[in-house]
Order: structure tokens, then sequence, then C-alpha cells
């Protein structure tokens, strides 16, 4: 595979802004249509449920369906509101986590992670067992200058009793850069850390992150953008930045906004559906890829 690193970024906009079709994503099933902003994919330990949900402006409800994208279970959230729900995880006891983190504007102060437990999963309503709250240190301004909007979020997932968050810069320097923040699995209102940042490119439109997930065994995380996928392993404990990086190009330009792993090798992918492109669940298989990871 021909690594987009080494090609100038003119050339490779051009044929991305004309496909919609990839030879690297399979698709595996078009969401149903009331299902238009899917901004989340996970899928637990203790399921085979697809999990997912739908951000801003629309119910406070995830939905489980199965691998034909039939809806098997709606789930309302009765005690907390979408404000910006934004990416889904999960732990090994198989419990959601849901980041309320989406903040456009970087003017948001209340921003934070809900807990929903495996044994409401098949319930049509509950209430989040936990409620995480965090707050950014290094943002001084709700919002800053607009130069220096770095401070909102779509990508999180679970890791040993933490959170690990990566920002979405939203500034007017786009440069690609984004934060790796760690929030701890306890109530509270949390002073994020800042382990690491990471570049990407310099195009708002194809490589600013939207979502992250860790494969179960710990040895692969995913960063997600509308166009690519990177791949770092052989990091050294929770600098998830610090080994190698592999840059995927998914050979379609749609906006992608979920991720997540199913087994080590194999990932699942959503895009929203956006007039006649998009609203579909696709697979990865990382294994089949020249230069496996």
């Amino acid at each position: 595979m021909i690594k987009l690193s080494h090609l100038p970024l003119a050339l490779l906009m051009l044929p991305l802004a004309c496909a919609n079709k990839s030879q690297v994503l399979k698709e595996v099933f078009a969401f149903p249509k009331n299902l238009s902003e899917v901004s989340a994919v996970e899928v637990t330990g203790k399921s085979d449920w697809i999990w997912t949900l739908q951000d801003s402006g629309n119910a406070a409800e995830l939905y489980a369906l199965d691998k034909k994208g039939k809806i098997l279970n709606t789930l309302t959230i009765t005690n907390a509101k979408n404000t910006d729900w934004e990416d889904l995880t999960s732990d090994p006891s198989g419990n959601l986590y849901i980041g309320d983190f989406g903040n456009n504007d970087n003017d948001r102060k209340d921003q934070a992670i809900y807990k929903v437990d495996t044994d409401d999963l098949k319930k049509t309503a509950a209430a989040v067992s936990k409620k995480i709250d965090f707050y950014f240190p290094e943002q001084k301004e709700f919002p800053p200058k607009k130069s220096q909007r770095i401070f909102d979020v779509e990508s999180f997932f679970y890791y040993q009793n933490h959170f690990y968050l990566f920002t979405k810069n939203r500034s007017t320097k786009f440069s690609g850069r984004t934060a790796l923040y760690q929030v701890p699995d306890q109530t509270g209102n949390h002073a994020a850390k800042l382990i690491a940042t990471f570049d990407s490119c310099d195009n708002f439109n194809h490589c600013a992150i939207t979502s992250a997930a860790i494969s179960p065994d710990g040895k692969k995380v995913v960063l997600l953008s509308s166009t690519y996928v990177w791949i770092f392993t052989g990091y050294s404990g929770t600098n998830f930045f610090s080994g190698k990086s592999e840059q995927i190009d998914l050979e379609s330009f749609t906006q992608k906004e979920g991720i997540c792993f199913e087994g080590n090798d194999k990932l699942l992918i959503t895009d929203e559906r956006k007039k006649k492109t998009g609203g579909y669940l696709y697979t990865l298989d990382l294994s089949k890829l020249k230069g496996k990871p």
C-alpha cells in the first residue's frame, strides 16, 4: 500500500473528493432511516449486539442492532440529557460509557462521561449509574480565541480503570494535532491529564479525529477521521503515541464518526448519512492489509 505521507496533499484530495466506494472497507449493512446521525459504535465483551447513538439534537437513547442492521433494543436514558453525545466505549465487565463531550464552540464547562450498567442494557429505560465530570486545566477562556479552539472531543476509550480522550482540533490554524488526555473512572470533577500529542495532517475535513478504540489485548490503538485510520502499536505504558504509527487510506470520503474493535484485528466503522452517501456500518480487517500492524 502506498504511504500517504509520501504523496503531495493536493494529489490526495482530488480522488477522495469523488470517491464514495472503498476497496478497503466492506459494507455490512445500512443503518435504519431513523438513525441518520450515528456518531459511535461499540461491541462489549458480554454480548454480540452492536451499540450506537446519535449526537446533539437527538434523543437521549442508545440503540442495539444485530449484524444485519435490525434494531433489537432502544434504551432511553432517563437521567442524562444528550447535550452532545459523541462516542461509546465499554469496560471488561460489559458496562457501556457515553461520552457527552462534544464541544464544537469550545465553550462547554459540563463535559462528562456516563456509565450504563451491563444489567440495564436489555431494558427499554434506565438511569446512568455514574457520572464522571472532567475539565481541561489548559483551557482558560470559554470560548478561547478561534486560533486556540483545541478542546472539542469526539473520541475516547476505556483502559485499565481510566478513560483516554483524544481532542478534535477546531482551531483556525488547524495542524492536525490531537491531544491525548487521561481521566480516571471515578465519580467527581477531574482535571484531565495531558499525556501526549499527535499530528495527523493539516486538512481539517480529512484529518480531524472523530473516534478512537483500543484492541481487547491492549496492543493496538486506532484513531479515525473521515478519510483515514491511524494504527498505533509498540507503545510504552499509556502514551499510545510513543511507538509505531501507520496511516491507512480508507479510499472514501464520508463523515465517519465511529470506530471500535471486534476482536484484536477487526474494526467496525460507521458514517453518518449525508444525501446519497454514508449511513453504513463497515468492517476493516487489519490482518488482511499489506504491512500488517
